[in-house]
């Protein structure tokens, strides 16, 4: 049998960790860029601004698993299809039901008061926003910078870079706070980091980012992440202090969406350490 060529030195360079964030995160990051421009130039068309931005997404995967073939010469199990639908769909459903608990909370408390609904097409608008963010994002911050930290260094330190530079990549929006970026970075990136410990896949924390980011603006008319007001399905005041609200922030940077969100993902992190997914750093593995 014939050996396998091994790769070259430019290869291995090519595929190691900090030339895979350089590389493979500066295409995707300025792939984010354009779906910034798209969202802006068709704001009046919600319905082309989605299906422009459902092909960017596709294109995203499509880079993401070229780079995987083609420079690191893997299977791209992180995207695999045995088991999306399934991953995705508790994503869904686990994402739309942790942001509705937190307005749940606070309907309760008087603070979030329903005043009537807008007409159904107001639920159009957020679908672009709410797939590019979860695709690229979750493509970005845990394909690209969590699995690369994680080959050299381990799960803990992944799960901390990734949530600290997700989080505070946050600042950058419009009415940002570092707070609220502080904020992001342990209750998203603890959540989004241990989707992918637990899971080794991406889908599942594509699907709780998708659903929180959708229910968010489009059905709670809430403020994304410091972003700029937009209004969704449901009129309403929202009258509280800012630790309850989150302020012009949104939720994001409340006490409830930090005790639920870090709490699911502590829980997930706890069973990925029982079932032995942590991947340790490279220094105590045998491969």
């Amino acid at each position: 049998m014939t050996k396998p060529t091994p790769p070259t030195v430019a290869r291995r360079i090519l595929a190691s960790p900090p030339a895979r964030i350089l590389l493979l995160g500066f295409i995707l990051l300025m792939m984010m860029g354009l779906n910034s421009d798209v969202m802006t130039s068709y704001a009046g068309d919600p319905v082309k601004a989605a299906k422009h931005i459902i092909a960017m997404a596709i294109a995203g995967f499509a880079v993401y698993i070229a780079h995987a073939h083609f420079v690191e010469r893997r299977a791209v199990s992180e995207l695999g299809t045995a088991g999306m639908g399934r991953e995705l769909g508790i994503g869904l459903l686990v994402g739309a039901g942790l942001y509705t608990a937190c307005e749940l909370f606070l309907m309760a408390m008087g603070i979030y008061r329903i005043n009537g609904l807008n007409p159904w097409s107001f639920l159009i608008p957020a679908v672009a926003m709410a797939i590019s963010s979860s695709v690229f994002e979750e493509l970005l911050f845990r394909g690209v910078l969590f699995f690369s930290v994680e080959k050299w260094f381990g799960g803990w330190v992944a799960l901390v870079v990734s949530a600290l530079v997700f989080g505070l990549t946050h600042l950058m929006n419009p009415q940002a706070t570092l707070e609220g970026a502080l904020f992001i970075a342990v209750e998203a990136g603890i959540l989004l980091g241990a989707a992918v410990m637990l899971t080794r896949r991406l889908w599942l924390g594509i699907g709780f980012h998708m659903a929180w980011n959708y229910t968010q603006q489009a059905i709670f008319s809430g403020i994304v992440s410091g972003n700029d007001a937009a209004p969704g399905l449901i009129r309403s005041t929202v009258n509280g202090p800012d630790y309850l609200t989150g302020g012009n922030f949104g939720v994001e940077s409340s006490v409830l969406a930090l005790m639920l969100c870090t709490t699911t993902g502590i829980v997930m992190l706890v069973m990925a350490q029982r079932r032995g997914l942590v991947v340790p750093p490279a220094w105590k593995r045998n491969d």
